[in-house]
């Protein structure tokens, strides 16, 4: 297998290098909450406008229609060129998006694709409830066809920036009779529908981008279930082979230069006994160890995009990625407390970048399935494993 970049790969690169240069923000990203989605949404402007929104997007639908390599090259260069991470964009451009692609009619794709990425929009998702969460099947929140509506009552938890979504990708219990994955409908519903309530969690590091969803018989058009009524358990699998694959494709490539940073961060950290951290064995050994953990993630990576390319939607292997990626990043920020000194007693005090990645790395695994549901899928669906 061939690695090399093409001359035309490479000359595509040095075109996103070069406007990356010249379009990236110049002042830092806000901090998140109504500031923090306006700077997202006219970021997604500018990205849109430049012709780099939805790079492997239909083009019939607003995106680019480049192939898989090219937006690896695109996230490569994105990375390194320190522009700002995808935050509210994040389900919109990764979940929703490639979802409504995969299983949704025309009407759905021509409505909700393009004001993902011109900017205009910002998606949730309403998929965990305090009783369903890695068995997602077992969810109760019930939704009653009522003419052409649905009339939605329950609850969801761990919804991430719901105070600030437009829209939100939906499951919902739509036969209360059928098998638990057979009775159940994916729905783009509005944030803005009556009888919606949303309360902010606050997390242990400091955030309250996390929120409890109540429905009190909200009214959903029945034209927006996305591949039909009581398949929701299929589309929902298709969204979780993206959000375990190619969703995570970002933050895999940004983990590349997260260690680059660290090393050169214990290069210019002394602890406590006047020693340069990267002068202490156990320090250097763990950074090495790192290094090479993140260039074989990024071998994963490329195996996987090879994979996609062939059949055109992640398989189980993208829980592979998931929990290599999300495990390695919690190793990650525990040297780096080991570099700076943090006191772990006394974490949830603490502040600046490691102290607070440190705590949040518990999320990302998680998030998008456990790291022990993952390892569930990958002895079952790709090794063959008995259950």
């Amino acid at each position: 297998m061939n690695l090399d970049f093409t001359p035309q790969q490479l000359q595509f690169r040095e075109q996103v290098r070069d406007w990356l240069q010249a379009h990236k923000p110049s002042e830092p990203r806000p901090d998140d909450g109504a500031e923090g989605r306006a700077f997202d949404l006219a970021w997604q402007k500018t990205l849109y406008t430049g012709g780099w929104a939805g790079i492997n997007w239909p083009k019939a639908y607003g995106g680019q229609g480049f192939d898989t390599f090219q937006q690896l090259i695109f996230l490569m260069e994105y990375a390194k060129s320190g522009a700002p991470g995808d935050h509210y964009r994040f389900n919109g451009l990764n979940l929703a998006g490639p979802t409504i692609i995969a299983c949704g009619d025309e009407e759905q794709r021509k409505t909700h694709l393009p004001p993902i990425l011109k900017g205009d929009v910002i998606w949730c998702q309403g998929f965990s409830e305090p009783s369903a969460g890695s068995d997602l099947a077992s969810l109760k929140t019930r939704a009653i066809v009522d003419g052409d509506e649905l009339i939605v009552t329950g609850s969801k938890i761990w919804t991430s920036w719901a105070r600030f979504a437009d829209w939100q990708q939906l499951l919902v219990r739509t036969d209360a009779d059928a098998p638990k994955h057979a009775g159940i409908s994916w729905v783009i519903n509005r944030m803005d529908n009556p009888g919606m309530e949303i309360r902010p969690i606050h997390d242990m590091a400091g955030g309250s981008d996390l929120h409890e969803v109540f429905y009190d018989e909200v009214r959903i058009p029945l034209k927006n279930i996305v591949g039909g009524i009581n398949n929701g358990w299929r589309v929902s699998m298709a969204q979780l082979s993206f959000e375990r694959g190619t969703a995570f494709m970002p933050s895999q490539i940004e983990t590349q230069k997260t260690i680059e940073e660290l090393i050169e961060l214990a290069r210019n950290t002394r602890l406590d006994d006047g020693r340069l951290a990267i002068d202490d064995d156990h320090i250097a050994f763990q950074l090495a160890k790192l290094r090479a953990e993140t260039r074989s993630l990024l071998a994963m990576t490329l195996l996987g995009i090879s994979r996609n390319e062939r059949s055109g939607m992640p398989g189980p292997e993208g829980s592979m990625l998931k929990l290599f990626q999300s495990e390695l990043y919690k190793r990650i920020t525990t040297v780096a407390l080991d570099i700076v000194g943090a006191d772990r007693a006394r974490l949830s005090g603490l502040t600046g970048r490691w102290p607070q990645a440190f705590l949040g790395s518990f999320a990302n695994t998680l998030g998008g399935g456990t790291s022990e549901v993952m390892r569930n899928i990958i002895g079952e669906r790709y090794l063959g494993l008995p259950k």
